[in-house]
């Protein structure tokens, strides 16, 4: 009988075991995560159960991407197991907070130029992840289509967040080497004009106007996704043909859009925190580029700025917005 009852008293093997704890890093407000949350998704693929098997914790970044490093230390104090970290910035704070907890991201742009792995194929350090884009190519191409919609234009305006761990004279060095380069092969006249905020939009706006630009490129940032409206308002309202690295700027009344579908490729980088969850080492994961894009383009705001979309444009483009 007494061999009975410590049986009964003594907890099952998994209630003894520590659950796991994954720490996301993200700036937007925090909201509660919906049915199609491709995080929540990606999780579930893989036989996680948020709040069973898998504590998520998650502080809320109010919007605010200065707010960042003190997420990540919050993370970090919390001692969670693996950090996700959605986008360049919240890569950055988080590996400049800790060179030992597993950092996975989704959609940073360079992160080899960022300082954040040594390579593609052998990340080398505690980070790994799903870029943006396979790089070069990708943006190059997407100022080929602008160039097809809007020839006449010379000079290009690009809206930037410079992000990077290393930095180059004390400055943040920008990280997008390939634009200026595609640019110039196009015939562009190009000048970039980075911002740290939001609060950073409206001088900027003004700059690119003082410099008399004629067409916008916008590199992708959680700033810049979150800030889209206001974007692309400027840029029609101004006549500034558009091109993005995100179609949900396209939805939003941009002109063109040469990008990912950002959903399955953010559910797939939980194959990642899987994986690190049951024993990987992220310097030895590759960083995965993502292969398939899609051509975006809206029929209303081209006729807005009184520009006429090439036949072979249209039918290449996957979606057109009328």
């Amino acid at each position: 009988m007494i061999a009975a009852s410590g049986a009964l008293l003594t907890p099952p093997v998994w209630a003894q075991a520590r659950v796991p704890k994954l720490g996301i890093l993200n700036p937007h407000p925090k909201a509660p995560p919906t049915a199609d949350d491709p995080v929540m998704t990606g999780l579930r693929r893989h036989g996680w159960k948020p709040g069973e098997t898998l504590i998520i914790e998650r502080p809320d970044g109010g919007g605010r991407e200065d707010r960042l490093p003190e997420l990540a230390r919050q993370l970090v104090a919390k001692k969670v197991d693996v950090i996700w970290a959605l986008g360049s910035e919240a890569a950055v704070a988080a590996a400049r907070t800790t060179d030992s907890i597993p950092i996975v991201f989704w959609g940073a742009a360079y992160p080899v130029e960022q300082g954040l792995v040594d390579s593609y194929a052998r990340p080398g350090r505690n980070v790994t992840g799903i870029t943006w884009s396979a790089g070069p190519e990708v943006d190059a191409k997407r100022l080929e289509m602008l160039r097809q919609l809007a020839p006449g234009k010379k000079r290009l305006a690009a809206l930037s967040v410079p992000t990077a761990i290393h930095t180059v004279n004390g400055e943040r060095a920008e990280v997008q080497p390939v634009i200026p380069a595609a640019a110039g092969s196009l015939g562009y006249e190009l000048r970039a004009f980075p911002i740290k905020g939001a609060d950073e939009l409206a001088p900027a706006f003004a700059a690119i106007l003082a410099w008399g630009a004629q067409a916008l490129t916008v590199t992708p940032s959680t700033i810049t996704v979150r800030e889209r409206a206001r974007i692309v308002e400027f840029a029609n309202l101004n006549r500034l043909p558009s091109a993005y690295a995100l179609r949900d700027f396209v939805e939003a009344g941009g002109l063109v859009s040469y990008a990912i579908d950002w959903r399955p490729t953010m559910a797939r980088s939980m194959a990642y925190v899987d994986r690190i969850l049951r024993g990987a080492k992220p310097a030895e994961l590759p960083v995965e580029q993502p292969s398939s894009y899609e051509t975006w383009i809206n029929l209303k705001t081209a006729k807005l700025l009184g520009l006429a979309v090439p036949q072979s444009l249209l039918l290449r483009a996957d979606r057109v917005i009328e």
